[in-house]
């Protein structure tokens, strides 16, 4: 029997409170390991108007500068006049509050990991999980980076938002935003766009357009052309006359940022990860170095997910991973493909056991999660927080590749043919 229904997801700008917050710990980050991989970092903030706290655990022989780093990082989010946005990177007070981390925590993980040229993985048995958890990695063929469709389009307008913002094309715009998709599925297919709203910051006036209802008609204008259409481009699912286009719907957004709401790390995680699509394991990412779980072994699963769907031995794949402090190996391992899986499930959960390394020490080894801020001159971590940590073509993520798909096309059909994997 056909079935048609709705899904909603939802994604904010970089200028959105929380996600300020998670792009300040995530700089903060990408600092102390470009300087000294072997960090131990928990670093969360909290921003209000004209402030901003930095608290949480850190453990490093790195020398930063706190406080420059957080300025820096509130500049090119877009906060550069407290005039105009109520809160400004040069004016806002900066306050630190960091202890080391707790050597309860520590121990699990004290174990120092090597080099990507000299690990060991004897060693990697060794050095358990930061904390406690479980995580979900999630994959499906509804678009090209193989995620929900709801939770791509969100992000693509919420990116849109920030360039257009940003290149002076839609320079009226002020960096708060929050976007939202509705999309509508027949048979679990995406056939349609029910609802686009968009909700973003902007200037009380815009040139000599200074009544209310003129200005909004005029962002109004603006986003359908310049920011929404564009990001269909690639994709067979478009909008057509039936879509609704909301656009600020109180009537207008000029209070926004930190002088709007609070913000704080670690808020936003579904928006984080596949926009209520698939399940949440309940650990936030940003501020995490990567011998936190809920950081690496989330990365790791959406590899699974991703590459057992880029094989073509499923449509929708979910993968669950949950740790113990302190233990290396996984307590469990879970594979579910709803349905629309080409080999059974259990299948599934061999090849992922036999094929992928799942230990903390060897995700953040597969990946080079310690060594990639270095790499990349002081930016890796920070660029995620913001606009989607999975998914995202714009930046060449370890966890987004493919690179196991034929391997895993390759060891089912042998165990199906009964030759062993």
């Amino acid at each position: 029997m056909s079935r048609r229904y709705f899904f909603t997801s939802e994604s904010v700008t970089e200028g959105h409170p929380d996600k300020i917050c998670d792009q300040i710990s995530d700089t903060i980050l990408d600092a102390l390991l470009s300087q000294d991989p072997k960090s131990r970092v928990a670093a969360e903030v909290v921003v209000n108007t004209g402030l901003v706290l930095v608290t949480g655990e850190i453990s490093s022989n790195a020398q930063v500068n706190y406080v420059n780093l957080v300025r820096q990082k509130i500049a090119e989010i877009g906060y550069t006049d407290a005039t105009n946005n109520g809160f400004s990177a040069d004016s806002c007070s900066v306050l630190i509050a960091l202890d080391e981390q707790s050597q309860d925590i520590a121990q699990g993980v004290d174990q120092a990991i090597e080099t990507r040229e000299d690990a060991s993985e004897e060693i990697w048995d060794t050095i358990g999980a930061g904390d406690q958890g479980l995580m979900f990695g999630f994959a499906c063929n509804e678009t090209p980076e193989l995620m929900p469709l709801p939770i791509s389009l969100a992000h693509r307008i919420s990116l849109q938002l920030s360039v257009a913002r940003k290149s002076g094309q839609l320079a009226y715009l002020r960096p708060d935003g929050k976007t939202q998709v509705t999309v509508i599925y027949e048979d679990g297919r995406p056939v349609g766009i029910d609802t686009i709203l968009v909700s973003t910051q902007h200037t009380e006036t815009i040139g000599d357009i200074t009544d209310g209802a003129a200005v909004q008609e005029r962002i109004k204008t603006d986003l359908w052309t310049h920011v929404v259409l564009p990001i269909f481009a690639d994709l067979a699912v478009k909008p057509d006359d039936s879509t609704r286009f909301l656009v600020n719907p109180t009537g207008k957004f000029v209070i926004g940022g930190p002088q709007g709401d609070s913000g704080l790390t670690g808020r936003k995680i579904i928006v984080d990860t596949y926009g209520g699509y698939s399940r949440h394991g309940g650990g936030a990412f940003s501020g995490k170095d990567p011998t936190k779980v809920d950081r690496s072994a989330a990365y790791v699963s959406r590899y699974v997910a991703k590459n057992i769907v880029a094989a073509g031995l499923a449509e929708k794949c979910e993968v669950q991973l949950s740790y113990a402090i302190g233990v290396a190996r996984p307590v469990s391992i879970f594979v579910e493909t709803f349905g629309t899986g080409k080999v059974d499930d259990d299948l599934l959960l061999d090849l992922v056991q036999q094929h992928f390394e799942l230990r903390p020490a060897g995700i953040i080894h597969t990946f080079n999660l310690q060594a990639l801020p270095g790499d990349r001159q002081g930016r890796f971590f920070q660029e995620v927080a913001a606009y989607g940590h999975f998914g995202r073509t714009d930046l060449d993520l370890p966890w987004e590749k493919t690179d196991k798909a034929d391997l895993l096309k390759t060891a089912a059909s042998k165990a199906l043919a009964g030759v062993g994997i």
